[in-house]
């Protein structure tokens, strides 16, 4: 029912967490790992789990993360497409409530807790967005443009298809997606039923300015 898709760079610390939070929330899922010239063992962490996940793992040069999800977007076999961070590990899941909302809503994404050096932290800055109530089409006055996460969120296929990321973008190309949609008038959906833990890692795009 649900393909998710996994960008690794040397996550050998927190991927294999990822991905048995995959087997326990969303079994039978499909995942392809879109590797970028990782120099740990991440891919072997993720060999580990090809007898009880089907995974496809993907090398991909030229990086950036729109291209990423783009080519892996492509070789989803399901309607419904996860973007979950490596460094991330489902704690909630409620599957048939982002179903559901999903016939509403191009994209639906969740909660995130962030984890610093294995302790919760207060939720400043970006963290602060994510609250206890479902918000429709969420808007960051701290950024001063539509939010959306893709360290945790759902997506129709077919959005994807026709709305695809921006491959030219270093970074926040799921806030660039979102104001995309919001101009073809689709929406997008914020909600605290699914969750994450969201690991600090140095090369974290999200924990870029926390302290």
């Amino acid at each position: 029912m649900v393909s998710v898709i996994v960008r690794n760079k040397n996550e050998n610390e927190y991927i294999g967490f990822t991905l048995q939070s995959i087997c326990d929330h969303i079994p039978g899922a499909e995942v392809i790992v879109m590797d970028n010239n990782s120099s740990d063992d991440s891919l072997d962490v993720v060999r580990l789990f090809s007898t009880i996940l089907d995974i496809k793992i993907v090398s991909i040069d030229n990086y950036t993360p729109g291209n990423s999800l783009n080519k892996a977007v492509k070789l989803c076999s399901n309607d419904i497409v996860m973007v979950l961070s490596a460094h991330s590990q489902i704690t909630k899941m409620d599957l048939d409530y982002v179903v559901a909302r999903l016939k509403e809503h191009s994209a639906v994404f969740g909660k995130q807790t962030p984890i610093y050096r294995g302790k919760r932290i207060n939720k400043r800055y970006i963290w602060s967005h994510f609250v206890d109530t479902d918000i429709v089409n969420m808007h960051s006055t701290i950024e001063d443009r539509p939010f959306l996460h893709n360290a945790f969120c759902f997506y129709n296929k077919k959005d994807l298809t026709e709305s695809p990321f921006d491959e030219t973008l270093s970074g926040k190309e799921d806030r660039y997606w979102a104001a995309d949609v919001l101009s073809k008038g689709k929406s997008y959906l914020y909600t605290p039923k699914i969750e994450i833990n969201h690991y600090y890692t140095t090369t974290g795009a999200t924990w870029k300015g926390i302290g």
